[in-house]
């Protein structure tokens, strides 16, 4: 590489590592407060969150990085413009062309980096956030058992316990469940034990209960069932009717590509919608060198001045803004019909399209008016 190449690199290089140990610090400290916030109130431990805003990291540097590209972009191309080293190059007949070489090849730098964070960084980190999730799930409906008070879990849910025996089992166990305005049921156990599973917390009710009241016919009707051993989602009690699947970007990004019958069961998604969230991994680390190269293609558009590229850099940040508009735009198509995902492509290459019509109106020779010819006077006229 030659040795100019490598000094507008590291120019490149030097203010990116600054902006995005910024940027990620602003855009991480934001959800960190909101994390802490919401487990703190749950009862965790400082470690828990901890642990949880360290797994949010990846996602977090891999938004932020584009925009780290594009800052620094800017930043350093409008610093040598302002200390004329472009000056300098071009009147050596760089071309804008040729200035944009290292350019390209940062873009590409930070496209690799945000490829390994959504291909691989990112999914292991979702996954085993869902994972964390679930056990404080498990954790905190565990903390609404205690013994010797009623308790209300949720609207139309009364619960009752009278001791916890030291080996954990619940002892004359109550349980009221009235959500339903036609259908109120009680079940009440000698014993009881919270178990784990798969699908969430459970109680399981023993030598027990459970006693239907219904409306029928305008007249009330009890049902009675006995039972030895029953079975009941707690974990219903807080998150009423959600259903527990897993989600579809904690998968990589091949297998995404090719869903099979287990991955969409584990989901509930549809084949196209997990193409379409393997498409739209794809299509992100185009971002860098787009949103890089725009930085620099629009600031070549101004000579040297005094007055420095305020204008260009303000062109600079409508057409990333115009960009990201059109990134926005194509990503709720393909949410509504996740048959469309080729659209996820279509920013790119409209942004690419834009630095490449901006490079060449750089590189296109300036030429005077002829009114301007005239009032420079006869010596200075071509």
């Amino acid at each position: 590489m030659p040795r100019i190449d490598r000094y507008i690199l590291s120019q490149f290089l030097t203010l990116f590592g600054f902006f995005a140990l910024v940027l990620v610090s602003i855009y991480w400290i934001n959800r960190a407060v909101s994390l802490f916030e919401r487990l703190i109130s749950d009862g965790q431990t400082a470690l828990v969150v901890l642990e949880f805003t360290a797994l949010t990291l990846p996602l977090v540097i891999s938004t932020v990085l584009p925009i780290a590209a594009f800052t620094a972009s800017v930043y350093a191309t409008n610093r040598l413009s302002a200390e004329s080293e472009l000056v300098v190059m071009q009147a050596t007949g760089m071309s804008p062309w040729r200035l944009a070489r290292p350019v390209l090849l940062f873009g590409v730098i930070v496209a690799l980096m945000v490829a390994v964070l959504v291909h691989g960084v990112v999914p292991l980190a979702r996954a085993r956030l869902a994972e964390r999730q679930d056990e404080i799930a498990q954790n905190v409906t565990a903390q609404f058992l205690h013994a010797g008070v009623f308790q209300y879990p949720a609207p139309g849910v009364t619960l009752y316990i009278r001791d916890i025996a030291a080996d954990g089992q619940l002892e004359d166990f109550f349980l009221e469940d009235a959500r339903d305005p036609g259908r109120r049921v009680t079940y009440t156990a000698t014993r009881a034990l919270l178990v784990r599973s798969d699908a969430g917390p459970r109680l399981v009710l023993m030598q027990g209960m459970a006693q239907s009241l219904r409306e029928s016919e305008g007249q009330p009707r009890l049902s009675v069932t006995r039972f030895d051993r029953l079975s009941y989602d707690l974990a219903a009690l807080t998150r009423p009717g959600e259903a527990r699947r897993r989600d579809l970007r904690t998968y990589g990004t091949l297998r995404l590509l090719s869903p099979d019958a287990a991955l969409l069961a584990a989901t509930g998604a549809t084949a196209d919608q997990a193409r379409a969230e393997a498409h739209e991994r794809l299509a992100k680390p185009f971002q860098s060198p787009v949103a890089a190269m725009l930085g620099f293609a629009v600031l070549m558009l101004g000579g040297y001045s005094r007055f420095g590229v305020w204008r260009q850099i303000l062109w600079a940040i409508l057409a990333l803004i115009f960009v990201q508009f059109l990134g926005n735009a194509a990503e709720g198509q393909v949410v509504r019909d996740p048959t469309r995902w080729p659209l996820i492509y279509l920013p790119p290459l409209l942004g690419g399209l834009i630095c490449v019509l901006v490079l060449w109106r750089a590189a296109a020779p300036r030429r005077l008016r002829p009114g301007a010819i005239a009032a420079a006077g006869p010596e200075t006229a071509p």
